[in-house]
């Protein structure tokens, strides 16, 4: 109903800033509006109604309206003009809302007069930077001779033999152990730094710098006890600096035998005749990661110019939601490290309210990215087409082929958020051609 009274809609607007971020509209529209929603709703309220002579729901609209509730139809109609209002005076000014208006009705005549005051939260005026004149450039690194050994060394190692021995560990071995880590301060247990039966190639520097040079020289059923001060680069925040001492068990020594790198064992690892096309292959693949790492830099690059030079008042409210999303994929991501939010802030050695409010500052370049990609698409005339809609959602579904995932990926919300994300890769794409030129 609302789509057909908006055809209807004649107005008269009047546009009060009350702050950057806050307007008033005073909404009025006459008769001409009125009486088109009135025929609409005495349509609606004829389905039910039974009047003698006819059959129910074909009465004259003249008739329902002098048996009908007026009150009722009144309210209906207010109802359903009140919104087309709010609708088209928003649409009129082209203003973006970020909430839910607070709507009041001022005046009401009978199907005759009507007017409306809506405050609501928007988007200031945006300002773009000239953003053809970025200057930014697409780095890609070379690939040396010394990435690709590293692979080969890591294919020779998956593919060694093992036999246990008697002996002390030595560097190459593969050691294996049950290990549990303590705070050194408190003695109480670090979360996540226990391990029993777990192997350990010493020298292959995959545990925390400085432990693995502690098992040199441990025999089978020998136990150590060793403190370790994490780094500050850890990737676990709550662990950067901190020193953590560790009991280990070693269960079993065992040496390990690497294959010999000759032309059968690049044939093993696929369509190669020899090491010399293993290497290339290898070559190939480093250098396309190295491109596309190259590539989300320059994107990366773009993003964070636009960001900064745009120029936009921005609603207190949006930035309030956008640290509130940061907050729960950060929660997200502590459930996957099985650590608690607790425990987060305490390692962080933040009260909650300073926690969020380390966020402001991402939070708020965030939004503005967003509402300025927003500008350059509505500035650039981007759309996603129905069928680069289509053809996205038929990837996905090949992507996740399980019956749940499929479910998500048809809900209403879930490819409202697929269309935006392919909205935002378009315009990325046209940003980075322009800056790149």
């Amino acid at each position: 109903m609302a789509d057909y009274l908006l055809q209807y809609v004649t107005m008269q607007i009047k546009k009060k800033q009350l702050t950057p971020t806050n307007v008033q509209l005073t909404i009025s529209a006459d008769e001409a509006t009125l009486q088109p929603a009135k025929e609409v709703v005495l349509k609606e309220l004829a389905k039910d109604l039974k009047l003698a002579g006819f059959r129910k729901g074909h009465a004259p609209a003249t008739m329902v309206e002098k048996v009908v509730d007026q009150q009722l139809l009144q309210n209906k109609v207010i109802d359903q003009v009140v919104n087309n209002l709010y609708v088209a005076g928003v649409e009129q000014e082209k203003l973006r809302p970020v909430s839910q208006p607070e709507v009041n009705l001022t005046k009401f005549v009978p199907f005759s007069t009507i007017e409306i005051t809506a405050t609501l939260d928007v988007v200031g005026a945006v300002k773009l930077p000239d953003y053809t004149k970025f200057s930014i450039a697409k780095t890609v690194e070379k690939v040396n001779d010394s990435e690709v050994e590293t692979v080969l060394d890591d294919l020779l190692a998956r593919d060694a033999s093992v036999q246990e021995v008697k002996r002390a560990a030595v560097d190459g071995d593969e050691v294996v152990i049950d290990f549990a880590g303590t705070d050194a301060k408190s003695a109480e247990a670090i979360e996540g730094a226990t391990g029993e039966d777990y192997p350990l190639v010493l020298g292959s520097n995959t545990f925390i710098p400085g432990f693995e040079p502690e098992l040199l020289g441990m025999k089978a059923g020998e136990e150590k006890t060793f403190t370790i001060t994490f780094p500050k680069d850890y990737a676990a925040k709550e662990l950067q600096q901190k020193k953590v001492t560790f009991t280990v068990m070693v269960k079993a020594v065992k040496e390990r035998e690497l294959p010999k790198l000759d032309d059968a064992f690049a044939a093993k690892l696929g369509p190669f005749k020899s090491v010399a096309d293993l290497r290339n292959d290898i070559r190939k693949q480093i250098a396309t990661e190295k491109d596309a790492q190259a590539q989300r830099k320059l994107e990366s690059d773009v993003l964070e110019q636009l960001g900064a030079k745009t120029q936009v008042e921005i609603p207190d409210s949006l930035i309030e939601q956008e640290i509130d999303r940061m907050g729960e994929e950060e929660r997200r991501n502590l459930i996957y490290r099985g650590q608690t939010w607790q425990e987060h802030l305490e390692a962080e050695g933040k009260s909650e309210e300073e926690h969020r409010e380390g966020h402001r500052e991402q939070a708020t370049l965030r939004v503005k990215v967003g509402i300025a990609l927003g500008e350059v698409a509505e500035r650039e005339g981007i759309k996603v087409s129905e069928q680069e809609f289509a053809t996205r959602l038929v990837e996905l579904n090949k992507q996740y082929s399980d019956q749940q995932m499929q479910a998500e990926l048809a809900k209403t919300e879930n490819q409202r958020d697929i269309l935006s994300r392919l909205m935002t890769e378009k315009t990325l794409a046209v940003l980075v051609e322009k800056a790149s030129k």
